[in-house]
């Protein structure tokens, strides 16, 4: 049996559970390994997931175009997440400037992100930082004409605030808010997101369910990370708060190992209890593979209050971006 699917949000789009996040295969972790990334793409179809999430800037552009071409002899059977507006960028994919919302901007993206996926639509199409200096209800109106030119089906928002998802919804219906969800970064239940989500019928998509892999057990030491690896620049992996977040994560492992599971798919499992939909990402089929098994897991109220407790909300030391990227997260 395959993994099963579900809807997200009330606006007709239906998707696995479980999805992939794409964004390392190109972009933010170590070395490129294109082959091994189109092997994992082709696996995930087999083992039925159908939601593959990437972004303009992921790269930039060479994360689009190596889904487009992983997913070319599938595309009728899988869902194209991608993004915009993230940071500004020129035609040759350079950084020109912040978080952009502009209509113009979100006309010119599209077309882009259509031509590098090889695809005549985006299934579901994402602001990916909200833009401070123009409102979103002029954004989502702008990507309402898209969904009624057919060259987006769904919409959704990243990393936007209550407020803000009710503005966007109101001007052209949202299917989705992504945001950092995990055992390590639980903010949507404090601020209001995960509420206003399931009132207005929008479905929850999750991506780092894993803690950036400090929740597979997996990562022991600094000195894991590849020399290139962006985690390298973060507040939770410098040397003062690695070990504390390790020993943190640990306490997932002690769980993990009476349930004779990975730490990993206890976490996977943990998130994907909350109802939303999870898009852990990686290059290897193996742990693809591991981490679609946790999506059949079954975890007892017990089991969940034990995981929910074993990292105190506060607990994780350090942002989960460097004090630039954070000044883009509306919390």
């Amino acid at each position: 049996m395959g993994i099963q699917t579900h809807q997200i949000g009330s606006q007709g789009l239906t998707a696995s559970v479980e999805g992939l996040g794409t964004m390392g295969m190109t972009a933010l972790y170590g070395t490129r390994d294109d082959a091994g990334s189109m092997e994992t793409i082709h696996r995930a179809v087999e083992l039925g997931v159908t939601l593959f999430d990437t972004a303009d800037m992921y790269g930039p552009f060479t994360g689009e175009e190596l889904v487009g071409r992983a997913v070319a002899p599938f595309r009728d059977q899988v869902l194209l997440a991608t993004k915009f507006g993230g940071l500004t960028l020129d035609e040759s994919g350079n950084v020109v400037g912040g978080p952009n919302g502009r209509p113009e901007y979100v006309r010119n993206s599209i077309e882009g992100s259509l031509r590098r996926l090889g695809t005549d639509r985006i299934d579901l199409y994402y602001q990916h930082r909200v833009d401070p200096d123009v409102p979103v209800a002029e954004t989502f109106g702008a990507l309402g004409e898209l969904v009624a030119e057919g060259k987006v089906r769904y919409l959704g928002i990243s990393e936007a605030s209550a407020q803000t998802i009710r503005a966007a919804h109101a001007a052209a219906p949202l299917s989705a808010v992504q945001t950092e969800y995990s055992l390590f970064t639980r903010t949507v239940e404090t601020n209001g997101v995960l509420d206003t989500v399931r009132e207005l019928g929008i479905g929850f998509v999750a991506y780092s369910p894993l803690g950036r892999g400090l929740l597979t057990g997996r990562l022991r030491s600094f000195d894991g990370l590849p020399e290139r690896d962006w985690r390298r620049t973060t507040p939770r992996f410098s040397d003062e708060n690695f070990a504390r977040n390790l020993a943190l994560a640990d306490r997932i492992q002690v769980i993990a190992d009476k349930a004779g599971v990975t730490s990993g798919q206890l976490a996977l499992a943990w998130v994907l209890a909350q109802g939303v939909t999870a898009i852990p990402g990686t290059k290897r089929a193996a742990y693809l593979e591991e981490n679609v098994a946790a999506a059949a897991l079954r975890l007892d109220a017990a089991t969940l209050e034990d995981l929910g407790a074993a990292i105190p909300v506060g607990e994780v030391a350090g942002e989960r971006y460097t004090s630039q990227g954070m000044t883009s997260i509306q919390e």
